[in-house]
């Protein structure tokens, strides 16, 4: 996500400093802000122009400081772990001056509690971009209960400005996209476990029949299996037991099938696009259930 949001930003004219704390990380981050835009262009949406331009206004370093110090945004994109988020914020909150607007791109954790650890809480807001980041028109602006109405208007403003559209939401749990989102996912998951259809003859109905530019399976294997276990944990302890995490992705979790960015989630996935459904014992996923 952190390199998706880079590259949305540097295209809409934007200096953008990408930080990480490993160097790797950031040397695969370049190459597929780069990729993406080489893409761009053989798809005729990019000119070679428009990609040397967003290029140049991308640097990567693993100093906080020095991504941070001048930086009138800081948006963290790190893991879904409340504790990681609220002290990566909070770091970057005593590099940067009082008006910086510091911005979660949580899918689902508490913005509220985050922005409750910052010395100004005001200026913290939920910046939900959704996953390719370069691709997806939204950005979910997710209001903490202390973010003022100035950060309000000036994170919509910010927003439109990088080309995207914003729905402002409440902060409650899994926002709207999340919460309507993993409902979804989740239904479609108890089907497979319960054999009433593959996965792609799923994904194909909401396709077709709903006309979803990409089904909820994968769209899961999209997001991150692990990553949809979290928001679903967290959501079963605030909502109930209607987001209960099912056993087939529990299973698929542990056994390190995660998606696309492992290979193999709910399909088998090669170069970047699903090949193949991953086979299933529904059977026992149906034992486990009961």
């Amino acid at each position: 996500m952190g390199h998706g949001i880079a590259q949305v930003c540097a295209a809409a004219g934007h200096d953008v400093t990408l930080r990480d704390v490993d160097e790797s990380i950031l040397e695969s981050a370049l190459a597929s802000v780069r990729s993406n835009l080489d893409g761009g262009i053989e798809r005729g949406k990019v000119t070679e122009a428009e990609r040397d331009a967003t290029l140049a206004r991308v640097s990567t370093t693993t100093d906080l400081a020095e991504a941070a110090t001048e930086a009138g945004l800081v948006v963290e994109a790190v893991p879904e772990d409340l504790e990681l988020k609220t002290r990566v914020l909070a770091e970057a909150e005593a590099l940067v001056d009082d008006d910086a607007v510091l911005a979660t791109n949580t899918s689902s954790l508490p913005v509220t509690e985050i922005a409750a650890a910052l010395e100004r809480p005001g200026r913290a807001v939920g910046l939900h971009f959704f996953n390719p980041a370069y691709v997806m028109a939204l950005v979910e602006v997710v209001l903490a209960e202390q973010t003022t109405g100035e950060t309000r208007a000036w994170a919509e403003a910010f927003v439109e400005g990088i080309d995207r559209t914003p729905v402002t939401v409440r902060d409650a749990p899994g926002f709207a996209t999340s919460r309507l989102g993993v409902a979804l996912g989740v239904e479609a998951m108890r089907m497979v476990q319960e054999g009433v259809a593959s996965p792609s003859d799923i994904d194909a109905a909401m396709e077709l029949g709903y006309r979803h530019p990409q089904g909820p399976l994968a769209l899961t294997d999209l997001v991150g299996l692990d990553v949809r276990l979290d928001i679903l944990c967290h959501l079963r302890e605030e909502l109930g037991e209607r987001f209960a995490p099912p056993p087939i992705l529990r299973r698929k979790v542990r056994a390190g099938h995660l998606g696309k960015k492992t290979g193999r989630g709910f399909y088998v996935w090669e170069d970047g696009e699903p090949v193949a459904v991953a086979g299933e014992d529904v059977d026992r996923d149906r034992d486990l259930e009961g």
